[in-house]
């Protein structure tokens, strides 16, 4: 599909079509280019500013397809006076038009990215405005609680006591609430966003392949009673809950036999240094060995540490877990790779260190600015009660509270924001 969106657009049409299309009713037409013979032909649809995507005229085309056809079809736009669209300029001014706010703007590229049916919908609520209208209503209540503040400082004569007022003690309170509640919603939400990075790792043939394997649900892996079978790392990204969790297979950690071998353990260093948890996985019948306290004494510092127990099938333990102490680090797991018995101890492991619980219907796809916007907001309210006494004090901290959650819908937004935005998505959204 080609999409052309600008003002006045009837004349590029009727060039390139013939005629102008009927609005919003799709019309099978030739798509002509210089010389008056068709270059393809298909379906055009034409949306009349304002009703349309991004607010302005916008020209649709859609073709049989391929790369040729679709290039000759563009260049003939180009040279009719259109231009190639920037990452996310369409969406950008569906924004600029008032067509949709900040945060419906980016559920776009989520929905459009996201990994997981959970994330999906999610991203869906959002662009429908569900999202928005949780901020909309927060930003209601401030409003209506600085009206009550403000006019004390507009009318000092009337001596209005705003520490003696129960209702913005309760109104305050309330909107705090409110708050933790959507911090909470958003936290889940920004887990489904980005998802968990795992990092496997441990010493050669310890069945790091084989637990990949078993949690991918399909062989990605060779897997082999060789140790150093595995030279690179091998990603694969499963789900547990809804949850996208980025699985990472690395080369095992020893004193490599050769260069290639080398080059693969000090890559399983740089992922265990970007990962979200670290799974060290250890032989049943072994323990731990000292070569894995020196992995777990090499770990970046807070890391979260899952120690696995494989090959239980041949040694007869039971599938267990347990959080460690007594200076113990991480949480145990005691598992097979092979028969699949307690893996799924390992993903409610994997889920808790997520900070994951039972996703409700009402979650929305957050994005780290949004989480850092709704806390600063719920700091300046509890600020703001601070200094409830002190009316001057206590209005500038609502009214800075009331402008980290416009930041989230894109009321009060800079160039620099929305430059960051929108070259994320891709070209022709």
């Amino acid at each position: 599909m080609v999409r052309v969106s600008g003002a006045n657009l009837a004349a590029l049409a009727k060039q390139l079509l013939g005629a102008l299309p009927r609005p919003r009713v799709a019309t099978h037409s030739s798509f002509f280019g210089e010389d008056g013979r068709a270059i393809d032909e298909g379906i055009a649809l034409y949306f009349p500013s304002p009703a349309s995507y991004t607010g302005e005229d916008v020209l649709e085309l859609q073709g049989h397809g391929g790369p040729v056809v679709l290039e000759m079809v563009l260049r003939r736009c180009l040279r009719l006076g259109a231009r190639l669209a920037e990452p996310g300029e369409f969406t950008r001014r569906a924004f600029l038009n008032d067509k949709m706010d900040l945060a419906q703007a980016e559920s776009v590229a989520d929905l459009i990215d996201a990994a997981t049916e959970a994330a999906a919908r999610c991203a869906f609520r959002s662009l429908r405005g569900e999202f928005s209208a949780l901020i909309q209503g927060l930003v209601k209540q401030l409003t209506e609680m600085r009206m009550l503040v403000e006019v004390t400082l507009d009318f000092p004569e009337e001596d209005i006591e705003i520490a003696d007022s129960q209702r913005v003690r309760a109104g305050l309170a309330r909107i705090r609430e409110d708050l933790v509640r959507a911090i909470a919603k958003g936290t889940q939400g920004s887990i489904l966003h980005r998802g968990l990075q795992v990092v496997l790792a441990g010493q050669p043939n310890v069945g790091k392949s084989s637990l990949l394997n078993r949690l991918a649900g399909e062989e990605l892996a060779i897997v082999t009673a060789i140790p150093g079978t595995t030279r690179d790392t091998v990603r694969q990204t499963i789900q547990i809950e809804g949850v996208p969790v980025n699985i990472v297979d690395t080369a095992g950690l020893r004193d490599a036999g050769d260069e290639v071998e080398a080059l693969g353990i000090s890559r399983t260093w740089q992922a265990i240094g970007r990962a979200d948890a670290l799974i060290l996985i250890v032989d049943a019948a072994q323990g731990l060995e000292e070569r894995d306290r020196e992995i777990i004494a090499r770990l970046p510092s807070g890391l979260p540490l899952v120690v696995v127990f494989n090959k239980i099938d041949l040694v007869g333990a039971a599938a267990r877990s347990s959080v460690q102490a007594n200076g113990e680090t991480g949480t145990h797991v005691w598992l097979s790779a092979k028969t699949g018995e307690g893996v799924e101890l390992l993903c409610g492991v994997l889920l808790s260190i997520a900070g994951w619980q039972a996703a409700g219907e009402d979650l929305f796809l957050a994005r780290e600015r949004h989480l850092v916007a709704l806390r600063r907001a719920a700091e300046g309210l509890e600020r703001a009660e601070a200094v409830l006494t002190e009316t001057e004090l206590f209005a500038e901290e609502m009214r800075l509270a009331q402008r980290e959650l416009c930041t989230i819908t894109g009321e009060y937004s800079s160039d620099d924001l929305l430059g960051d935005i929108f070259s994320r998505f891709c070209i022709g959204k």
